[in-house]
């Protein structure tokens, strides 16, 4: 092996065991960072275009930040004051909802409780309601907790908050270095690989950015679709239902399983029949087929490409291996496989050992 290439060989090693040990000793950082590129690889399309209309990159990053901002806080806002709405319209049935479930108890879980009668769960019920509606700070609390204990000491609970409040100034940075980092990269590969590697990069970019943006803008269709189909049927809680549907099919089909479960039983609850758990089911079905034929192809469009099948494999094999992570991440990573395969399938059978020769 030639020197170069030794030198070359040790370096790599060197950079992957010391992102193995930042990531076993600071794993929050390498986190943090990656939400932050996430987040640049979303926005730097329209960074680029306000800067070709002749605005300074600064300008141009600064405005998307506020467009940002604004767009976010309008939704929150909304669906807050849909969720304090639907709330209250709950907290009206939910005698109904007590007298329902107390049927379903069996007795020695109501004697653990201690709910010997139905008016003792609405009540139990009802102060939870309350409960739920009057503290939004109290939602954040297990993620506290949560972040208290992924740090051993008090300076790191410090510095892990810090590094999460600091996502934004990482994302300027890294949107307003976007074209310096870009021209770093492609500078990197050798030049006799530098064609192929970057018809590759750019087949790469072309896939993620088609899901991700495409996956997420389904994602809000979805929520609107759940939401206003729920409605209409008449099921309490259909915009909290709807959105939970809507933004959880950022993992594909499972916002649509868990839409069906919770609007079928809030249908049971709420109407004592099977036809309205069956509108519910209907709606979510017809639904379904739009995303598969009409929506994620308009949206998306072909850019990912992938095979039902393959696309269930990859997700229950990412989430094998990784747990929830690892099934967000396994319909990119399939994405990405595919190419490289195509390209191995074309130079497979453009070889020598192919055609015989």
């Amino acid at each position: 092996m030639p020197r170069s290439s030794k030198l070359l060989l040790i370096i790599l090693c060197l950079l992957l065991a010391a992102t193995l040990l930042v990531w076993i000793k600071a794993g929050a950082v390498l986190v943090q960072l990656f939400i932050a590129l996430a987040l640049a690889y979303l926005l730097n399309p329209l960074v680029n275009k306000l800067e070709q209309r002749g605005l300074n990159r600064t300008v141009s990053v600064l405005l998307v930040f506020s467009l940002a901002l604004i767009g976010i806080s309008l939704v929150l806002l909304l669906l807050t004051l849909a969720v304090k709405a639907e709330l209250s319209k709950v907290q009206l049935n939910i005698p109904a909802y007590a007298t329902q479930i107390y049927e379903l108890i069996p007795p020695k879980i109501k004697n653990y409780l201690q709910i010997d009668t139905p008016e003792r769960l609405s009540q139990q019920l009802t102060n939870l309601a309350l409960a739920f509606k009057g503290s939004a700070l109290d939602i954040a609390k297990p993620i506290l907790q949560w972040l208290q204990q992924a740090v051993s000491s008090t300076v790191g609970l410090i510095l892990s908050l810090l590094g999460y409040l600091i996502i934004p100034i990482y994302l300027f940075y890294l949107l307003a270095d976007m074209p310096l980092l870009t021209a770093w990269l492609k500078e990197l590969p050798p030049l006799r690989f530098r064609d192929q590697l970057g018809l590759l990069a750019t087949e790469f970019d072309e896939v993620l950015s088609g899901f991700v943006r495409g996956q997420l803008l389904v994602c809000a269709i979805l929520a609107v679709l759940y939401s206003a189909g729920l409605w209409l049927i008449g099921i309490d809680l259909a915009v909290v239902i709807g959105t939970l549907s809507g933004a959880a099919f950022i993992i594909p089909y499972l916002g649509t399983m868990l839409g069906i479960v919770l609007s079928m039983l809030m249908a049971l609850l709420k109407f004592h029949d099977l036809l309205h758990p069956l509108l519910c089911l209907g709606w979510f079905a017809l639904v379904q087929g739009l995303e598969g034929t009409v929506i994620t192809p308009k949206v998306v469009g072909d850019t990912v490409g992938l095979h039902p099948l393959i696309a269930i494999v990859a997700l229950l094999t990412g989430g094998q291996l990784l747990g929830i992570s690892g099934m967000l991440l396994a319909i990119p990573v399939a994405a990405i496989l595919k190419v490289l395969a195509v390209h191995l399938l074309i130079y497979y059978r453009s070889s020598a050992f192919y055609q015989g020769s």
